[in-house]
């Protein structure tokens, strides 16, 4: 491919002025993480780089008492030092264990969504708390649930003419228990094996209601909302809780890869089940 020097890069100042770079057959960038690893081995790269890190409508963010608006090209440590992962402690688990300091200083949430990997640690929370997505293109603004915006490995429902604008997350009315941990090959800067996410709220000992989400042991994050309805009633008791294990394992659909084969993973997403009531009990 050519080099990177000779590449387009246009700096839009305004959401509409980007849109108009990507109708022209423009490509977004925000932090780069992601993308600048892409274009150095890809033998197509975008005729123009469309970088929208500026753009003030997309780095803002928003909050009131029920839901918080969160610009797409945010980065992760931002977000990590923002009143919104005070009050949203998943948010901060699961954003405190992307790769190290430099690579949050540039990571965005609109960058992991709009690369759909399923090991993405930044979608998890998503999941969990049920965002939109707001796009906006030639035809104006839509929204989309974050379980509909993300089709599969890479692939979105973002049009190529489109830009994500921001997310929309929704504040729990009451406090739940809060859980990330991701297992991977290395300690450091590692991608996930697999990895379980879960909002978990109490009564007298028991599970009223549990929100899971896993990455890394589907084509997109998992929900598995079997083993959701099952924990209800229950107590955090480890030794209780090996039914629930195999079911979750049951509901995983992972794949072999460089980093594990699918039977690990499938044994890693029952495990950290059972790490998750021994840390919350």
């Amino acid at each position: 491919m050519r080099n990177l020097e000779q590449l387009d890069v246009v700096h839009p100042r305004s959401v509409e002025e980007a849109v108009g770079f990507l109708s022209a057959g423009g490509r977004p960038v925000a932090g780069g993480t992601d993308l600048l690893v892409e274009l150095r081995t890809t033998q197509k790269p975008p005729d123009r780089l469309v970088v929208v890190g500026r753009i003030p409508e997309l780095t803002r963010i928003e909050h009131d008492t029920d839901h918080a608006r969160i610009g797409a090209a945010v980065s992760h440590a931002e977000l990590l030092e923002s009143p919104v992962a005070e009050r949203l402690p998943i948010l901060r688990q699961a954003l405190s264990t992307i790769g190290g300091p430099a690579i949050r200083a540039m990571g965005t949430l609109g960058g992991n969504a709009a690369n759909a990997s399923p090991a993405a640690d930044g979608l998890i929370p998503l999941y969990l708390l049920d965002a939109d997505v707001e796009v906006r293109g030639p035809d104006g603004t839509r929204t989309v649930p974050i379980h509909s915006f993300i089709r599969g490995p890479g692939s979105t429902d973002l049009h190529t003419d489109e830009l994500i604008c921001s997310f929309t997350l929704r504040f729990p009315e009451e406090p739940p228990l809060s859980y990330f941990r991701k297992v991977g090959r290395r300690q450091a800067l590692v991608i996930a094996v697999a990895s379980l996410g879960a909002l978990l709220w109490m009564d007298g000992g028991r599970v009223r209601a549990a929100r899971l989400a896993l990455g890394s042991v589907a084509p997109t994050v998992l929900r598995p909302v079997q083993v959701e309805e099952a924990l209800a009633g229950r107590t955090l008791n480890v030794a209780e809780l090996d039914d629930i294990a195999r079911t979750l394992r049951q509901e995983t659909r992972p794949i072999d890869d460089l980093r594990a084969p699918a039977d690990y993973r499938r044994q890693v997403a029952g495990s950290l089940l059972l790490d998750m009531a021994e840390r919350l009990q």
